[in-house]
């Protein structure tokens, strides 16, 4: 991982469903079974037991929903300012499916931007899902695959996880963990485990908001890896923090009232 902070930095992340159509497919169900059967087939077919009745399912049988990136841009002059994208604009909008997503993610942002992606597991979990899903919806995502065969050492784009949690059982942590013991806000009104029964119920927009819940503690916890790597001073990772408290602050008055959990939320810690 290179520790260094690139003029374009996205700290993104992304949620995805059970894919209905996926299950259909590979488990010849037909076209009128109904979602939660399907989905229950997926799970038990995906090792659901009593205990864990909706098991992690293979991201290729998934379907991405949502995906939320704080940008952080700094300009030739030295300034320094932050962006929310949270895909899709509209959930209910049915022309804003995943091909809508990865295409506005993908093809109009990271292959002209090609910023600094930062995630916590992306390489192996959110990266990966973004190109398997690429694949099977028939889009030609070029820049992704040459982003995703790119050496650790070659690449300019950070996993926190690997940094942070490694592999072994005894010393991996989850970004909640890292978040929360750090002053950081983690999970607040939602889990991962949530957001299919969400989605399905309507409440399509309470999971992009929770998306963007992770993208920005994503970014500040990005923050403070770049002061534990020296790449920040402590006056500097200040000022980082109270720019995004000032960003916040901003997009609340601009009408986004469910950051004021977020806020909140760091504000008591």
């Amino acid at each position: 991982m290179d520790f260094a902070i690139g003029d374009e930095v996205w700290a993104f992340d992304c949620e995805w469903i059970p894919d209905v159509r996926a299950g259909r497919l590979v488990y010849g169900l037909p076209s009128d079974c109904p979602d939660d059967e399907v989905m229950r087939v997926m799970w038990k077919e995906g090792g659901a037991t009593e205990e864990n009745p909706q098991p992690f399912l293979k991201t290729i049988y998934s379907r991405i929903v949502s995906i939320v990136a704080l940008i952080r841009r700094r300009y030739k002059d030295g300034q320094v300012k932050l962006f929310l994208q949270a895909l899709p604009e509209n959930p209910d909008d049915p022309a804003q499916d995943e091909c809508y997503i990865l295409r506005r993610f993908l093809n109009e942002g990271v292959a002209n931007k090609n910023p600094q992606l930062v995630g916590f597991n992306s390489r192996n979990a959110d990266l990966r899902i973004l190109l398997q899903r690429s694949f099977v919806n028939g889009l030609a995502e070029p820049d992704l695959l040459k982003r995703m065969n790119r050496k650790p050492w070659e690449s300019n784009d950070a996993d926190l996880m690997d940094t942070l949690a490694g592999f072994g059982k005894s010393y991996g942590c989850s970004l909640n963990d890292v978040a929360r013991l750090s002053g950081i806000p983690g999970k607040l009104d939602m889990t991962g485990y949530d957001v299919c029964a969400a989605w399905y119920s309507g409440k399509r927009k309470e999971v992009i908001e929770y998306n963007c819940f992770d993208a920005l503690t994503t970014y500040l916890v990005w923050l403070r890896l770049m002061f534990f790597a020296g790449k920040l001073s402590h006056e500097e990772h200040k000022l980082e923090q109270d720019r995004v408290r000032d960003f916040l602050r901003d997009e609340i008055r601009k009408g986004k009232e469910f950051l004021k959990t977020y806020t909140e939320a760091w504000a008591a810690f």
